[in-house]
């Protein structure tokens, strides 16, 4: 079947658990069908792995990382939008820029910055830093890259925006008195306020060209008859809103910063692609209802390379839990789902899914705001039948064996919502289109 022709001229991926989902390998294969692709939220916190084929490495695959750069940019010819709701850290997007060129790709004209997304500096990662410190016991894992510090400075409407850098006299003179109002508030931590804009005097040269309007620009495009991708960052339950607050990230990485991130209107939107690991994990800090801590836990980690993209640092692994794809599903308003990872499962005699939370005897409706009872639930599983048999090079629904259909088919009903699409394999090419 065709992969997009179906989903509509704007689609919508977003992560619906604690992400790393593995959001960018179908934003990769659908951009071939689609003419922008759109990064919405978030910062370079988040990280997207796509791997393509490239004979000349020893398993025949090459690896990218992209933690700013929306992941359509591998098909050549598609022009991606790094959307008002993203904070940039320049030095970062400009790497990623060079390990695209240095490998063959042409970058040139179609990489577009919105003039209203917000700067994040080098200031902003040690703040960073010194906030988590100061938490103590508290702290939620933060990868320290200055996200949360360049959102706090845009709420508090201080922050720094990609337009200023046009006029280099007002950009400096906002960024001078921003240091000195973190100086007074944080102490007089060490930093070369003089390198820094030495640099971005070097950045903004190159970043000028890029910079549009964006909102008007997506809007534009779509009544002219453009398909947009727009491109989620982080997962459902790290929404500033939604997640398991205090342990989230700093922005809305459900379908409304989709909304807010891009200026596209929601009655726009035709499709919600939901992506959902075949089981659970979460980097860093805060609950996790269904976490593994055993050899179970281990064995998924080490298969399915549950490792950070950003930082490195090794993913807490669990069972699939319904209830969090419920809820996620009810926030975000799924039209498909896009489950990956099954192959992972593969070799588990036993699978189980949590199907329902009970706190002091009571089932509980939802996923609760409250982490204190989220702590002390009680988690009603189902177990099901796993499979053996290596499912990594099939691409018909039909060919999986029964019992990994069947886990599919249940994780469906459990959520309310289709299953899509299956991921049972790294590469581009190892994804089921179901239907």
């Amino acid at each position: 079947m065709s992969k997009g022709n179906s989903l509509g001229n704007l689609t919508v991926i977003l992560g619906s658990q604690w992400g790393d989902e593995g959001k960018g390998k179908l934003i990769d294969i659908l951009s071939d069908e689609y003419d922008i692709i759109a990064r919405a939220a978030g910062g370079a916190n988040a990280g997207h792995t796509i791997y393509i084929k490239d004979p000349s490495t020893p398993d025949g695959k090459k690896k990218f990382v992209f933690h700013l750069i929306p992941s359509g940019m591998l098909n050549a010819g598609k022009i991606c939008v790094i959307g008002n709701g993203v904070v940039i850290h320049i030095p970062t997007l400009l790497e990623e820029l060079k390990v695209l060129q240095d490998a063959g790709i042409d970058t040139n004209l179609r990489l577009l910055i919105s003039d209203r997304a917000h700067i994040l500096f080098e200031y902003h990662k040690i703040i960073d830093g010194l906030q988590e410190e100061m938490k103590g016991k508290q702290k939620v894992g933060t990868t320290k890259r200055g996200i949360g510090p360049c959102y706090t400075d845009k709420v508090r409407r201080n922050g720094i925006r990609v337009h200023d850098l046009c006029n280099f006299e007002v950009f400096e003179k906002k960024y001078r008195e921003n240091l000195e109002m973190m100086h007074k508030m944080y102490g007089k931590f060490s930093y070369d306020a003089d390198k820094e804009l030495l640099d971005f005097r070097n950045y903004a040269s190159i970043i000028k060209p890029m910079i549009v309007d964006s909102s008007y620009y997506l809007n534009q495009a779509l009544s002219q008859g453009k398909k947009i991708l727009i491109e989620g960052a982080n997962g459902a339950l790290l929404d500033i809103d939604h997640g398991t607050y205090p342990f989230v990230t700093s922005s809305n990485a459900t379908i409304s910063g989709a909304i807010s991130g891009t200026g596209l209107a929601a009655t726009k939107i035709k499709s919600v692609i939901g992506i959902m690991k075949a089981y659970m994990t979460r980097v860093g800090e805060g609950p996790f209802p269904t976490e593994l801590k055993d050899k179970n836990g281990e064995s998924i980690r080490e298969k399915g390379g549950e490792y950070g993209a950003t930082t490195g640092r090794p993913r807490r692994c669990g069972w699939f839990d319904a209830v969090v794809g419920r809820y996620s599903n009810m926030i975000n308003g799924f039209t498909s789902i896009n489950l990956t990872k099954l192959d992972v499962l593969t070799g588990q005699e036993t699978l189980k899914i949590a199907i329902n939370y009970k706190y002091q005897g009571e089932y509980l409706k939802s996923f609760p705001a409250n982490l204190e009872i989220l702590n002390d639930i009680e988690i009603e599983y189902i177990e099901m039948k796993g499979w053996k048999e290596d499912i990594s090079k099939i691409k018909e629904y039909s060919k999986l064996p029964k019992n990994a259909r069947a886990y599919v088919e249940k994780i469906e009903e459990l959520v309310g919502c289709k299953v899509g699409s299956i991921g049972v394999g790294v590469g581009r090419e190892d994804m089921i289109f179901k239907d």
